[in-house]
Formats: structure tokens, C-alpha cells, sequence
């Protein structure tokens, strides 16, 4: 049994799940395909509409046949939301999510951090990965009510006795906001962006948290970050951007003042960025408003092999330069690189040593490679292989190891999703 933390993961057994929140929660869940949408109303279960092909809800359990979901679905959130009408999460026990096999094995537990002014939970995600499904513990808060949150991923709700959340823009102002980036960005040649829910969820809830503390930050009073916020809300990516803003009033003015610095204008031209989400609040001594938007791209397998062969590249570009032979890659090498990457963002750390002491040559002898001599370079928050590689070059120690002679193999890892946002490890074999 494991006791998950937020972004950790276990794969599931073949057949049916049963995920349950004890405690008087109401549970939920939005059933998707890759790109975060439901393919229609039925895809929304909850106390009124308890069956969906697949997954069936029964008091505080859900149970999940992944094998028997609609076609195209490849993933499940599962929220949670206070019983009361109207009452906060904080005003009840913190939730715990209870995971079990058809045979009522507990696979795993997962305590989120303790909701403050959140009215839902998005405590975890069941996904596809490749043949076979896994669960992602979350734990992200959503303050806009499980109305709000089944419109941001594609359910059409109509709610007439409900006020508007004051930190949520109204359908118009989302148009407006995605309209405007995406004519910037024609202009600029680019491709548009698509609004993601998960991305949209992550933005809105670091708004508010930035309102609530009066202060841009990229990392809030919580002790939560934009990145980690991201992860959080179930959405891996492969590169991310944010623009963290007080002050415009309007999807105009943001975007405006996103233009007026080369920076802040590259990063909303970005040709890379292919998903975005944001959101604002209203919030600190002034009554400011506080805009978090959220630019990505996401993790797939392809995308991956791209951004880490790109980082291969431009090493061994390093060493023709210098007059040495390419490295070779190596896909042990690259394996231990990888897991360590996902450990820093897991664990929440950033070291050579990981918190188990384990170090570079252990983690690669551990995922079998055989080379007599290792050495690792490790960065977080570049945000590109062209940017990592440079400021490693620019680094003594870890430009000794990029041109090591007595070096013959690599292999490089990243994932997003830490406090820093991109964690990078390059490992060296020889």
C-alpha cells in the first residue's frame, strides 16, 4: 500500500477501482479525453447523475472500470466537494482518498494539504499510460464550486440562482481573453493556443492565492508555486511559461501590458506553446487585481524524446567545438537521469544526493548501467534545451563534465512541475 504525496503516481491492476473519500464529502468526476474535455454532459458524474458508462458512484465511492469507459476517454478526475451547500472545505475534517482493487485491496492513500477558501478538491486523476492506467494524486483547490469547475471542462450547467465568483471572469470576458492572445500571437506568425481546463483551474487558483497575500509571487503564502499548481491540477507538461501581473483591469489591458516589454512579448509569442489557461482576482491592501495566465505545452512521450535529444545535441556541439568525440547516448543512462529529474519534482528537492542518500553512480548502476566512471550536471528552471546547456557551459564545474574526455555516453531527463518549474539532469558515462 502506498501513502501517496501530491503528484506521485501508482499503476493500477487491469480491471475495476474503487476510489472512496470518507467523511461526508461529495464525490465527483469528470470523465476526458487527452485534451482535458468531456465529450458531453454524460461524461459529468455526481449525486444526480450517479452512472456513466464505466464509472458508477455509490455514496462516498466511486468505482472505475477503465477497460469500460467511452471510446476516446483517457482519463478520470475525481473531485471533491463539501455536503453543505455553500460551506468551505476548510469548515470540514480534511479529506483523505482511499484507492482499492476489485478485491478490496487497498492500493493507496492520499491526505492532500488542508483546503483553505476552496469550495472543491481535485484530489486525483485515473489516466491512460500507453497499455495500461495509472492514479496521480493532485490535491489542487478550485474555489468556483463544482458548477464552475464541470463548465471549465466542457459541461454545460445552468445555475441561474448562483452569484458569479468574483475571482472567475464570465464566459465573455474567457472569449475575449483567448481572442486577443490568439490574434497577437497570428500576428506574430504564430499558431493558437487552446484553452486547457486543468490550466485555467491552476491559474485561477494562484490568482487567488496572490490576491489573498497582496503580493506577485511565484511561489505564494501557502508555499505552493504557479508549477507546482500546474502538476497539481493534472496537467504534465514538457515547457511552461507564466505571466504573474497586477493592475490591468480587462483581458485588453493584460494583453497590452504582456506587449509592452520584449520578455513578456516573447513569452506570449512563443511558437512552442500550444495550451493556455488564466485567471484573476481581486484581492490585497489596494484591492488589486491579480492575473496569473499559463502557457504550455504538454508531456508526451514524442515530446520528450524531443526536448532531451535537443539537449544531446547541442552537448555534443559543445564537444565538436572543443575538438571531441560526440557521446553516445546510453538508454540506462537515460533512465536514471529521468528518474531523478521526476524524483526532484516528486520529493520536492534539488540535489546530487537524493533524500534516501542515494547518489549519481547509484542511480546509475541501479537502472543497469555498467560504466566504470559517472558524473551528473543537474538544473532547474530553464526552460528550453538551448537554455539549460548554455548556463551549464557557463558553469565551470558542469562545463568540465559536458567536455569531459574520459566520458563516452550520456543520457538526460527532465520533468516540469517543482518549485522551480523545470528540473533538468544530464548523466555521463565513461
Amino acid at each position: 500500500m502506498s501513502e501517496l504525496v501530491p503528484g506521485g503516481n501508482i499503476p493500477l491492476p487491469g480491471g475495476p477501482v474503487s476510489v472512496r473519500v470518507p467523511g461526508g464529502f461529495d464525490v465527483s468526476a469528470l470523465i476526458t479525453d487527452d485534451g482535458g474535455r468531456v465529450g458531453g454532459d454524460e461524461d459529468f458524474v455526481f449525486y444526480n447523475q450517479p452512472v456513466a458508462p464505466g464509472a458508477r458512484l455509490q455514496g462516498d465511492t466511486l468505482t472505475v472500470d477503465p477497460r469500460r469507459l467511452r471510446a476516446g476517454a483517457t482519463r478520470v478526475t475525481v473531485a471533491v466537494s463539501p455536503a453543505a451547500p455553500g460551506a468551505l472545505l476548510s469548515d470540514s475534517p480534511s479529506p483523505t482518498l482511499e484507492v482499492a482493487d476489485a478485491a478490496g485491496r487497498t492500493l493507496a492513500r492520499f491526505s492532500p494539504p488542508r483546503p483553505r477558501r476552496e469550495t472543491v478538491l481535485l484530489v486525483a486523476e485515473l489516466y491512460r499510460r500507453g497499455d495500461g492506467w495509472k492514479l496521480r494524486a493532485l490535491g489542487q483547490g478550485y474555489a468556483d464550486g463544482l458548477a464552475g469547475l464541470a463548465r471549465d471542462f466542457g459541461v454545460e450547467v445552468v445555475d441561474d440562482d448562483q452569484e458569479p465568483d468574483a475571482a472567475a471572469p464570465p464566459p465573455a470576458a474567457s472569449d475575449a481573453f483567448l481572442a486577443l492572445v490568439n490574434s497577437s500571437r497570428a500576428t506574430a506568425g504564430r499558431r493558437p493556443v487552446s484553452a486547457d481546463p486543468r490550466l485555467i483551474s491552476a491559474a485561477r487558483a494562484h490568482a487567488g492565492a496572490m490576491a489573498a497575500g497582496g503580493a506577485l509571487s511565484v511561489e505564494t503564502r501557502d508555499g505552493v508555486s504557479v508549477h507546482q499548481r500546474v502538476v497539481l491540477a493534472g496537467f504534465a507538461y514538457v515547457t511552461v511559461g507564466e505571466h504573474l501581473v497586477s493592475g490591468p483591469r480587462t483581458p485588453e489591458e493584460f494583453v497590452d501590458h504582456c506587449l509592452r516589454t520584449e520578455r513578456s512579448r516573447r513569452t506570449l509569442h512563443e511558437a512552442a506553446f500550444t495550451h493556455a489557461g488564466w485567471g484573476r482576482a481581486v484581492g490585497g491592501p489596494s484591492g488589486d487585481t491579480y492575473w496569473t495566465a499559463l502557457w504550455a505545452v504538454p508531456l508526451t512521450p514524442a515530446g520528450l524524446d524531443r526536448a532531451t535529444g535537443e539537449v544531446v545535441r547541442l552537448t555534443n556541439g559543445e564537444r565538436a567545438r572543443a575538438g571531441l568525440p560526440e557521446l553516445a547516448p546510453d538508454p540506462r543512462l537515460a533512465t536514471a537521469a529521468q528518474a531523478h529529474s521526476a524524483d526532484m519534482v516528486a520529493r520536492d528537492f534539488y540535489s546530487h544526493t537524493d533524500p534516501d542518500g542515494g547518489r549519481p553512480w547509484d542511480r546509475a548502476a541501479a537502472a543497469g548501467a555498467t560504466r566504470r566512471t559517472v558524473g551528473e550536471n543537474i538544473a532547474c528552471g530553464q526552460r528550453s534545451a538551448a537554455e539549460v546547456v548554455e548556463g551549464w557551459m557557463n558553469s565551470p564545474g558542469h562545463r568540465a563534465n559536458i567536455l569531459g574526455a574520459g566520458f563516452t555516453h550520456i543520457g538526460v531527463g527532465l520533468a516540469g512541475g517543482g518549485r522551480a518549474g523545470m528540473y533538468w539532469t544530464q548523466l555521463f558515462g565513461g
